[in-house]
């Protein structure tokens, strides 16, 4: 008990502070930052473009799991979404915007054709994103509607949210810095 000259204060448990105070590690809020805070950069090379712009519009919404901001920008962005069919010609051009891509980054594979090269088996067609850079989720169908693309990304973001902090991904990359 403390006393002053007007009033007596008590020390005790104060209840206003009980919803208030969370409790967990660092790296399990970034994560929970990471996750509901993704910023995709669409490419669109083909006709699952069109349902890539449709997720964005008012029916499906994806605002509602933090993604709205589509930055056209590859050093703003931290989702690659690839979708459609990836010519040889073009595959240079997807592999420097995910170079410029700041860590951490993640890419989609939105469609049969970025999957494995659709129904393309040509000379000019890449048979597959994954040749090229790492891929985090695939989204099967030709074209796959909205509702699929927005199942892959909540399937990134129950990634994102068991993933390990960054120094024990990227263990190389700060043995040479320090």
């Amino acid at each position: 008990m403390v006393s002053s000259e007007n009033q007596t204060l008590h020390a005790a448990y104060d209840s206003r502070v009980e919803g208030n105070v969370i409790f967990t590690r660092v790296d399990a809020a970034i994560n929970w930052m990471r996750k509901n805070s993704l910023w995709p950069m669409p490419m669109g090379l083909a006709c699952c473009a069109i349902e890539l712009m449709a997720t964005a519009s008012a029916r499906f919404d994806i605002s509602r799991f933090g993604m709205e901001v589509m930055r056209f920008s590859p050093r703003q962005s931290d989702v690659l979404i690839v979708s459609g069919t990836v010519t040889y010609k073009m595959a240079l051009a997807v592999k420097r915007i995910w170079d410029q891509m700041p860590e951490p980054k993640w890419c989609v594979a939105m469609g049969a054709c970025a999957s494995s090269g659709g129904m393309y088996r040509s000379y000019a067609v890449l048979q597959g994103i994954d040749r090229l850079i790492p891929v985090d989720v695939y989204i099967s169908g030709c074209p796959p509607r909205p509702e699929a693309l927005i199942e892959g990304l909540m399937k990134l973001q129950t990634k994102i949210e068991g993933e390990e902090p960054t120094k024990t991904q990227k263990k190389e990359f700060f043995d040479q810095v320090s």
